[in-house]
């Protein structure tokens, strides 16, 4: 299955590379895509399970999908994310 979600936070390249990375890591995850001027990322999984598992990924990094709580602290680890991306 293939998916579109629209991220809170994502404001350039480094976090459009802390994303790809560690929504990776979840496995079961193929033709990743991230475009930063859309706030998307787009993948295929292959199942439900694999789906909230990248949702809750993205939380914790700091990109809550659009409709999720955008807190202070999310706002935070974000900016956070952000920083590691371009570093790395």
């Amino acid at each position: 299955m293939k998916t579109k979600l629209i991220v809170q936070n994502l404001k350039c390249g480094g976090c459009a590379k802390t994303i790809s990375s560690k929504i990776a890591q979840v496995g079961s995850i193929s033709e990743i895509e991230v475009v930063v001027d859309e706030s998307s990322v787009s993948f295929s999984y292959d199942n439900e399970s694999t789906l909230e598992k990248v949702v809750e990924v993205l939380k914790t990094n700091g990109y809550p999908v659009e409709g999720d709580s955008n807190t202070m602290t999310t706002k935070a680890k974000s900016f956070v994310s952000c920083a590691i991306g371009k570093m790395s």
